[in-house]
């Protein structure tokens, strides 16, 4: 499910996909349910603003199940991105789009990460060359989810669910590109690498 938010001429250009929950903004066990409860991570605007600023386009891919499990409605998931979408605005970043999976695991779709789903549908939608693109993420599933889809870097964060997620990767053989304290520091690493 895409939540289109601009309507642009497809680009070929640096893409950097995000998660949402534990990169952009603080996780929670019991889920976001409601806008009071979305909270940024320090530096997680700041972020995006300087990948904008530098010339990438955000792309935010997030697994939402939530409304597969009918503890929140589409409207309400809309005024959680639109809030978080303010705050980024506001901070001098902006994001192209979001593209959610509002399914459970049980579903067994293509979009719920570590399946590339989303990614590719954001490929699909803008012309991406993922030869050109990041993935960061706190967890392995987004990792997997970068490799599976064919991102050029994948990127870990210590944020959210980041240390365990570590721990995951290596018992499967998978190696981040980076692994970053938080996006602020993934953001750096991935402008210094298309610099040098």
């Amino acid at each position: 499910m895409s939540l289109s938010l601009q309507n642009k001429e497809k680009i070929m250009e640096y893409i950097v996909f995000l998660d949402r929950d534990g990169v952009i903004n603080v996780d929670s066990p019991k889920y976001i349910k409601n806008e009071s409860e979305f909270e940024f991570i320090p530096k997680s605007p700041e972020a995006i603003a300087l990948l904008t600023q530098n010339g990438f386009k955000v792309i935010v891919i997030t697994n939402q199940s939530l409304i597969g499990r009918n503890m929140i409605s589409r409207k309400t998931l809309e005024g959680i991105f639109n809030k978080m979408m303010e705050g980024i605005k506001n901070a001098g970043g902006d994001i192209l789009d979001i593209f959610y999976c509002p399914h459970t695991p049980q579903d067994n779709c293509s979009c719920r990460k570590p399946n590339p789903g989303l990614i590719l549908a954001g490929q699909k939608k803008y012309g991406i060359d993922l030869d050109n693109s990041f993935m960061v993420g706190d967890s392995a599933k987004d990792i997997e989810c970068a490799r599976n889809a064919g991102c050029s870097k994948a990127l870990l964060v210590k944020t959210g669910n980041g240390l365990n997620a570590r721990q995951q990767l290596f018992k499967k053989d998978i190696i981040p590109d980076f692994i970053g304290t938080d996006l602020y520091e993934a953001a750096l690493w991935i402008i210094n690498s298309v610099k040098h």
